[in-house]
């Protein structure tokens, strides 16, 4: 806050009030998104707060509702409830998140080719990492390892996602695809691979193999950087 406003005497002001380059709005025109905290980004998507409560408040109460950053805006648009945020609010949140995500995956296939672990970690984990639900989801590659589609093939609870391989093999044919990348979420946040997650994609891998495909790597997602299963000899 300026000098003029301690945080508790702006509590009880209308963000109009403050001097302009306090507003959220304001500041981020002028000196650009890094100069906001996370909840002056949240309140110039939210708009506007209620009586008593303004637009930064209500950020920083989604945030310590959701636990953060992340697992606010990897939460499904049912799952932000505070009082004051609406229907309108709400879709704001959620379509800010899901323009990340669409860039993350325009970042992805401009790429010439995927290398590493680490060229599609970043996708998958936005993609995948704060559902409460497992997801199994393939990443479909052509022949230079270039990014040909995303695809959730099988979701479940947090027990588990029961994976079919003739789904799997159908799904890589109808992509054309000549190599693919498999992840999945691990709901309790530790990206560990289990005895299944190794048991299925070795089941994977021989399938693919008789129709061409080369399964290239298998992402564990949780709470941390994802576990390449090809980096630990697992494919």
């Amino acid at each position: 806050m300026g000098a003029g406003h301690t945080p508790r005497q702006a509590d009880r002001m209308s963000i109009r009030e403050w001097p302009a380059t306090e507003r959220p709005r304001e500041k981020l025109l002028a000196r650009g998104c890094a100069a906001l905290t996370d909840a002056e980004l949240i309140a110039v998507l939210l708009g506007s707060g209620i009586p008593g409560t303004d637009a930064i408040a209500l950020g920083r109460g989604l945030l310590q509702d959701n636990g953060g950053l992340a697992s606010l805006l990897g939460a499904p648009a049912e799952a932000i409830s505070r009082r004051g945020i609406g229907p309108a609010k709400r879709a704001r949140l959620v379509a800010a998140l899901e323009l990340a995500r669409r860039a993350l995956g325009e970042q992805l296939r401009e790429r010439p080719a995927l290398s590493s672990p680490r060229d599609s970690g970043d996708y998958l984990r936005a993609q995948l990492r704060d559902r409460p639900y497992e997801v199994f989801a393939c990443l479909y590659l052509d022949n230079r390892h270039r990014v040909l589609g995303f695809e959730e093939l099988f979701r479940g609870t947090v027990d588990g996602a029961s994976v079919h391989p003739r789904e799997v093999v159908r799904a890589c044919i109808r992509h054309n695809a000549c190599a693919v990348i498999f992840a999945h979420n691990h709901p309790s946040g530790v990206a560990e691979p289990s005895a299944a997650d190794r048991a299925i994609t070795r089941e994977l891998r021989d399938a693919l193999q008789l129709v061409g495909v080369r399964v290239l790597d298998h992402l564990v997602i949780g709470a941390g950087t994802p576990v390449s299963m090809a980096e630990r000899g697992l494919i």
